[in-house]
């Protein structure tokens, strides 16, 4: 069952410290006080879902930390991380739709903020209203990227184009394990390990530790 529906995993929001809470977020930050005043601190355990795949959306979440993931199975039972969040808003395009198109897994023990989808919906602070919309063109941005990496036919394809753009001048510092990466990438671990030894022998790639950097 969906942490949301489970009352003892919440904590009273008059506890809620606004100030800390919001920092680094300018979005959250012009959340107005009615909005702050209903919204609910949860927390997530380890492979516990936030959501499941068709249920109706209750609550605009945000991760204020861990890690938690929207991932979508197939019917041969696969999984293909669509957003990974360890600090920010998630499945932001599910508020004004009747059903969720996937489930929300923490993928380790998470601090969630939940905003209750009317008053989410009713805001119309400009503060908060442009904060907002620059946030979904970042997430649009995140979103077309991934899409054009699963698009790509060979793991090498995927591997270059996640460093180029999510990394910094060719590096990047993995920060989950390399069988998490993999389902981000849509790959097997078996394929990413595969490809990531063939890459660093023929010396296209250096592999130190989480740190890949391309040659």
């Amino acid at each position: 069952m969906p942490i949301e529906k489970t009352p003892n995993e919440t904590r009273a929001a008059p506890v809620l410290d606004w100030k800390s809470l919001t920092l680094g977020s300018p979005v959250l930050a012009a959340l107005p006080g009615p909005a702050r005043r209903v919204t609910r601190l949860l927390d997530i355990p380890r492979h516990a879902s936030v959501f499941n795949q068709g249920d109706h959306p209750k609550a605009m979440f945000f991760v204020l930390s861990g890690d938690v993931r929207l991932v979508r199975r197939s019917s041969s039972g696969g999984e293909t991380i669509l957003q990974r969040t360890r600090r920010g808003f998630l499945a932001e395009a599910s508020i004004d739709q009747p059903a969720y198109h996937c489930g929300a897994i923490a993928a380790e023990p998470s601090t969630v903020l939940a905003i209750p989808r009317g008053a989410f919906k009713a805001l119309s602070v400009e503060a908060f209203r442009d904060g907002w919309i620059a946030h979904l063109a970042r997430e649009l941005r995140r979103v077309r990227a991934h899409s054009e990496r699963l698009s790509l036919k060979t793991a090498r394809e995927r591997i270059l184009h996640f460093i180029e753009t999510e990394g910094e001048r060719g590096a990047i510092d993995l920060k989950q394990s390399k069988k998490d990466w993999a389902a981000e990438l849509g790959l097997t671990h078996e394929a990413l390990y595969r490809t990531l030894a063939q890459m660093e022998k023929r010396g296209e790639l250096i592999v130190e530790h989480s740190r890949l950097t391309v040659r």
